[in-house]
Formats: structure tokens, C-alpha cells, sequence
């Protein structure tokens, strides 16, 4: 590899203990931890203690590539779901494919999933100040944080909700639920030096979310499978100089196009 080759922006994965690490060494402190995945959900989540929502899970690597740049993941979940993933990272982004089969004969209890970016040393924050690094897009527009209105109440504080479409205000996380709608769906934040921008979004998603240990989330969907049903769901993180321009053709390019794909009950995956 020439020296100039050396030098130009490359991210690489690797995978350990459910904590997903994009590395680079571009980025602020060289390295963004992804908690991978911190939980499966049931849904009624929104008024009821964190622990009664969780639905235990295990994940093993079952592969990487030896560049780094491809891993698949498998989750088992204890209902039953089995939940495969598939992350490959290329200069400037993440992609994640996930395929999640339900291969029991009772129906699945987890309705969504989280994976929790962790944006310290990205921002240069901590928990008292990141939040005013981070945006949101409202009628397409970047809007920083905190956006006005900024709800305050619910039974764990602080943090910020935003639901998606559709979605019951009963089925997300129990922190403090913004009326607000995010449009287009991507929630990010910018580096220190405000030189780079990261932002995450997933087709089908549950919600966005604005944490309490220096993170951001979009939370996919998966809304309790049948018995034999699959679904396939996909994700991005994105991490490019800081045009939100740029960002936005990149998520319509990625997005636009087609939704969640269900198999017929019956239809097995590898």
C-alpha cells in the first residue's frame, strides 16, 4: 500500500462481548464503541421498569474477515427469535443487514432492538454537555438539540424520545417522549471540531433516541414475529466531513427505496 493510499479515511470493524468497535484513524480518539446490542424489547415498554422489558439474548461472531471490514453476528434470543447480522464497513459508513426468523410456534415478544452508539469521544463530551453536538432533522431541516418542545417527564429522566410513524406511544424507551416527529429519521451528532459528522438510521425503525451515557440511537424494528415469519431490516452510521448536504443524499440514496421484507410463515433462513 503507497503512503498517500495510507493516509486516506478507512473505517474497520471488530466485535467483542456485545460491544461492536468501528475503528479509524481519522476519528476522535480513533475508535467509536457501538453497545451491540445493548437489548431486544417487548412492546408496553414506555411506563413499565427497564427490566421487565428486556428479553435476554446471546450473540456469537461467527465470522470476520481478516481486513476487518465484514463480521457476521448471530443472536439467539430467549423467546426463540434467532437474529442474524451481517456489518461491513467501507470508507465512510457502516451498513448493517439483519435477518430475524422466528422458528418457533408461539409468536415472538420482542417488537424492537437497540444499538447504542457511543458518542464521547466523538463529540469531546460528557453527559452534562454532548447534547448540544447532537441534531435531529425536522421537516428536513438539522435541527441541534435540545429541540423546543424538549419533554422532561416520564419515569426515567433524562433523555429524549422519538417515535416513529405509527408507532404506539406505549412501545418505546421509558425515558422523557418528544411530540415530535423526526423527518427524515436520522439522528447524529458532530465531532469536536465540528470537522466530521456521524449520524445512524434503520428501516424499519422503532425510535430515536437520546441517552444517558454519551449516546444516540435509532432502534429498529422488529415487531414480534409468527411463527416461520421472517423479516430483514437495515441499518447505516455514517460517518462523513460535515455537510449535511452530502449526509442527506446519502440517507435518500440509502432509504428511499423499497421498506422491511416479510417471508411467508414457513420459509426457513440458512
Amino acid at each position: 500500500m503507497s503512503a498517500v493510499a495510507a493516509d486516506l479515511p478507512r473505517l474497520w470493524l471488530s466485535w467483542s462481548d456485545n460491544l461492536l468497535v468501528i475503528h479509524g484513524n481519522h476519528l476522535p480518539g480513533r475508535r467509536i464503541e457501538v453497545w451491540y446490542l445493548e437489548a431486544y424489547c417487548r412492546a408496553g415498554s414506555t411506563d413499565r421498569d427497564w427490566r421487565e422489558t428486556v428479553v435476554p439474548h446471546r450473540t456469537r461472531l461467527r465470522s470476520q474477515s481478516p481486513d476487518g471490514r465484514r463480521l457476521r453476528l448471530r443472536c439467539r434470543v430467549e423467546d426463540g427469535l434467532v437474529v442474524d447480522h451481517t456489518i461491513t464497513a467501507s470508507d465512510d459508513e457502516i451498513n448493517f443487514s439483519v435477518t430475524a426468523h422466528n422458528p418457533t410456534s408461539h409468536r415472538s415478544e420482542v417488537h424492537w432492538a437497540q444499538p447504542c452508539v457511543r458518542v464521547d469521544r466523538f463529540t469531546g463530551r460528557g453527559q452534562d454537555d454532548y447534547l448540544a453536538k447532537c441534531f435531529i432533522f425536522l421537516n428536513g431541516r438539522l435541527t441541534r438539540l435540545p429541540c423546543r418542545p424538549w419533554a422532561t417527564k416520564a419515569r426515567y429522566t433524562p433523555g429524549q424520545v422519538w417515535r416513529a410513524p405509527g408507532i404506539s406511544p406505549d412501545d418505546v424507551n421509558p425515558r422523557p417522549l418528544s411530540p415530535l416527529i423526526p423527518d427524515p429519521p436520522l439522528i447524529g451528532c458532530f465531532s469536536a471540531d465540528e470537522r466530521l459528522l456521524l449520524a445512524t438510521a434503520w428501516q424499519p425503525y422503532q425510535e430515536l433516541f437520546q441517552g444517558v451515557i454519551v449516546c444516540l440511537h435509532s432502534d429498529f424494528r422488529l415487531g414480534g414475529l409468527e411463527p416461520g415469519q421472517t423479516r430483514h431490516i437495515r441499518g447505516k452510521i455514517y460517518v462523513l466531513p460535515a455537510d449535511v448536504d452530502r449526509l442527506l443524499d446519502r440517507y435518500r440514496r440509502d432509504f428511499s427505496s423499497g421498506t422491511d421484507v416479510d417471508r411467508e410463515p414457513g420459509t426457513a433462513i440458512d
